[in-house]
């Protein structure tokens, strides 16, 4: 058995999440032989899967979304290092209930890159996802050595909502080792930087922006692109409209334009770093999951990669999840033959939450009765 589940958010980490279904696939039958990959697909998560795969833990201190210091961690292994945006720029390093959709700043990814770079890095995996932040990645750019300046030749203030006010932009200060560095941006996200389907507007409102603030973000982000079109010529405006510019506000367009980076869709490229394909290669059935099993799923989620490997490989996948919103066909489609929900088993959402672990043996119970027994 192999259990290759991602965490369920708020309630258990990717870890966690196996070691409670291992203990309920035990329960019904003794002595099974269980392995475990725990996965994420580039957003919140990644590092800690990465560390559960035998990277080794490295932090760094960092300049948090609105300013204030916080300590962020990545995970280093070979000279492969694994940098998750959120563990300096992510949404739980805003004040409880407080967002700043307009000035949250992506200036501590940037310096983690350098942490990772200092520890021996010669190529990094980017994850991005979860971010407070929508400024186009301008903020991790300048701490990489870039120069944002306003039309009074001062650099223009952090955030999205500034980028109004850039007159000039200086790429040729970058740290040189990222012209030796083969940086991944691992994203489950598509979106362009601008646009009724980009950044501002998609995930804009998740991170606080008003209506008014989506469309100051979108203006500024376009203003921003033209300027750096400028600066670098016609691949700036190429990566404005690219597959994964807009993700986590845009970060992945500062990737793209400024560190040359290669967009993989997030599971793809989180598989190969954790090493699921020599696991899957010893497996006769495999256990997937995550806190929802819904639309989003599909879209480059992990249980979905994690689901096409499998088939490929002609193995039975199930999966194990918070609540569920597919419908069979769905599932089947996507290659999972059925999905256990842990809302079956509670219906209070609270409870299903407080309790997670608990249930979730429970259903990994009956799902090796329904499938081993």
């Amino acid at each position: 058995m192999l259990i290759a589940a991602d965490k369920f958010k708020g309630s258990l980490t990717a870890v966690e999440v196996a070691e409670h279904v291992t203990a309920g696939l035990r329960r019904a039958v003794p002595g099974l032989d269980v392995a475990a990959v725990p996965v994420a697909d580039g957003g919140d998560g990644t590092v800690a899967a990465a560390l559960a795969a035998g990277f080794t833990r490295h932090q760094a201190r960092v300049t948090g979304p609105t300013g204030t210091p916080v300590t962020a961690t990545f995970a280093l292994r070979g000279g492969i290092a694994v940098v998750e945006m959120a563990e300096a720029s992510g949404l739980q390093h805003l004040p409880e209930g407080v967002f700043a959709p307009l000035t949250a700043t992506t200036y501590g990814t940037g310096e983690l890159l350098l942490a990772a770079l200092d520890a021996g890095a010669t190529s990094i995996v980017f994850g991005v996802g979860g971010s407070a932040t929508t400024d186009g990645g301008a903020g991790m750019l300048a701490a990489l050595g870039a120069r944002f300046l306003g039309a009074d030749g001062e650099p223009v203030a952090p955030g999205g909502g500034p980028l109004r006010d850039l007159a000039t932009a200086d790429l040729t200060g970058l740290d040189p080792r990222l012209a030796g560095t083969e940086i991944v941006l691992a994203s489950d996200v598509d979106n362009p930087l601008t646009g009724p389907k980009g950044a501002p507007a998609v995930y804009g409102p998740q991170k606080g922006a008003s209506e008014a603030d989506v469309a100051t973000l979108d203006a500024a982000l376009a203003h921003y692109a033209e300027v750096l079109e400028r600066a670098v010529g016609p691949k700036a405006a190429e990566h404005a409209l690219a597959p994964g510019a807009g993700a986590a506000g845009g970060v992945g367009y500062g990737a793209l334009v400024g560190l040359d980076a290669a967009f993989r869709p997030g599971i793809d490229v989180m598989l190969d770093v954790l090493g699921f394909a020599p696991a899957l290669a010893k497996a006769t059935f495999v256990i997937t999951g995550e806190g929802s099993l819904d639309t989003q799923t599909l879209h480059g989620k992990a249980p979905a990669g994690v689901a096409a490997a499998a088939r490929a490989a002609g193995l039975d996948v199930v999966a194990v999840c918070g609540r569920l919103q597919l419908t069979q066909e769905a599932l089947g489609a996507a290659g999972i033959r059925r999905a256990y929900a842990l809302t079956d088993l509670e219906s209070d959402p609270a409870r299903c939450m407080a309790e997670a672990g608990p249930l979730l043996e429970r259903a990994a119970e009956q799902l090796a009765r329904d499938f081993l027994v």
